[in-house]
């Protein structure tokens, strides 16, 4: 057994080879970081991935502060990290019209407004192509091995010979003593956990698009109007615009624009990150449904500006939670958004997917490599209520961006951004995995339902009771603006 303190740094070398292969299926951030902190562990690592190369294109994600804690521990990264960073960032609110509710301000003094800790902020927007590179970086740095143009179609145990492995659609077989499943919603992984969850429309998509800020010098006037925050218009600035049943969002840097809006379905949406659409497509249905109150003219303009095939329309699919995240004999293992996928308003899915990754690495570290299937379900126990916690935040958070009380807002402006509540941000998957893990081993042996576990601190709501939810009721609940939570202190 270890164990990690604040202050404790533990780079690549720190902990003795624990003799486990880890396979992962997958190259997004959960699949990632666990290569990475699976190396740190003393684990011996292999991933696959079904293109032939990293996909570094997109936009934007929010990354917590509970995603980057392990990030101490990798100087280089850490390096990287905070060069990329919107450091100083600003941020200002208008109605979907165009009216300015909330005047810029710093990020920091809009968290000091809320009550929080500007020093310590509950995380930050940042570009998902910088963040890959940032890790393939990493990556190389330690050697891992990625085998490209590798598609899984099946997953696979034999728990007599204690191993795990997959299939790929050229019949080539990989074994390890323990699969992380990383390879998103749909993973052909399910079958083996406990069943696919089934997709169901929410009726909703996004538009989402990245593109140099140079494509804004056709238009003076808008670009003074998207210049950046800060005495000296240096300073990265978010622009939120906040409609019913919509919401908006522009970042501005140095040399990028993003934005993104969420909308009705159109009928060219899909759930596939390449299906892009043209200006003229957003702009002949962006004003649906808003009656004689239409979008800002900026942010029309900024529509039309934005370069052919770079507007994604990225349909969302509702899935219920997923009953199981391991397979019976526990050596296949799901992560990231094959085990939990999130509502965008959520903020959360790069974040639990990034905390999933820590904390499976450092579980199979504890556990050791003959308790493989031990460390697993541990891992599961300590990550499928806040997961789910997690998850319905989204919700809450659809409902904030969706049905803003402008009213309310004037006198508190916390009401106009999504809720990032302390048992998520503050949260250390790391330092909660090596504080907790023999307690939680505890319950598993013992029989104890997952549900019914009370000898191990919560990294939920503090109070929370743990309830089924389903898609169907909590959209009901958006729609109605009646989002109830349960029981617990989720502030």
């Amino acid at each position: 057994m270890g164990s990690v303190q604040d202050s404790d740094i533990k780079p690549v070398g720190s902990y003795p080879p624990s003799g486990i292969d880890v396979l992962i299926v997958g190259t997004g951030l959960a699949g990632l970081t666990a290569a990475i902190e699976s190396v740190r562990k003393g684990h011996n690592v292999h991933i696959l991935e079904r293109h032939d190369d990293i996909n570094t294109a997109g936009d934007m994600y929010f990354m917590g502060h509970s995603a980057t804690t392990f990030f101490r521990h990798w100087p280089e990264l850490s390096k990287e990290y905070e060069m990329i960073s919107m450091n100083n960032a600003w941020i200002e609110t208008f109605k979907h019209d165009g009216q300015r509710m909330i005047t810029p301000k710093k990020v920091s003094d809009r968290l000091r407004q809320a009550g929080m800790d500007p020093n310590k902020p509950p995380g930050a927007f940042q570009m998902r192509p910088l963040i890959y590179r940032m890790y393939l970086n990493e990556v190389q740095r330690q050697g891992i091995k990625i085998h490209f143009g590798q598609r899984v179609v099946d997953y696979y145990e034999d728990e007599q010979r204690q191993k795990a492995g997959v299939v790929t659609d050229k019949g080539e077989r990989f074994e390890a003593d323990v699969v992380i499943a990383a390879d998103g919603v749909g993973s052909k992984c399910q079958k083996l956990v406990g069943g696919q969850v089934r997709a169901m429309s929410s009726g909703r998509a996004m538009w989402r698009a990245a593109f140099p800020i140079h494509h804004l010098d056709k238009n003076p006037e808008l670009k003074q109007f998207l210049k950046m925050g800060g005495d000296n218009n240096e300073d990265p600035m978010v622009r939120t615009w906040l409609g019913p049943g919509t919401y908006a969002m522009v970042l501005i840097r140095k040399e990028t624009c993003v934005w993104l809006m969420n909308h009705d379905v159109t009928g060219s949406e899909e759930e596939n990150w390449t299906n892009t659409v043209e200006p003229d497509d957003v702009l002949s249905n962006m004003d649906k449904g808003l009656g004689d109150s239409t979008w800002d003219p900026r942010i029309k303009e900024l529509i039309r500006l934005t370069p052919s095939k770079t507007i994604v329309n990225f349909e969302l699919f509702w899935r219920n939670p997923q009953p199981s995240w391991n397979s019976p004999g526990a050596r296949v293992v799901l992560i990231g958004d094959a085990a939990h996928s999130f509502l965008p308003a959520s903020g959360n899915g790069a974040t639990q997917a990034i905390e999933d990754a820590v904390s499976i690495a450092s579980c199979l570290q504890l556990g050791g490599k003959e308790n493989v299937p031990e460390a697993v379900r541990t891992h599961v126990r300590f990550r499928f209520i806040r997961c789910s916690c997690a998850q319905k935040m989204g919700f809450s958070n659809a409902e904030l961006l969706q049905h803003t009380n402008w009213e309310k807002v004037k006198t508190n402006p916390k009401l106009a951004q999504p809720k990032l509540p302390s048992w998520i941000w503050k949260h250390d998957p790391e330092k909660y995995a090596y504080e907790n893990y023999d307690k939680m081993v505890d319950t598993i042996r013992k029989g104890i339902p997952f549900d019914q576990v009370d000898t191990v601190p919560p990294n939920y709501p503090p109070g929370y009771k743990y309830e089924q939810w389903n898609i169907d009721d909590m959209q009901k609940e958006v729609d109605s603006a009646t989002v109830s939570m349960g029981s617990g202190n989720w502030d």
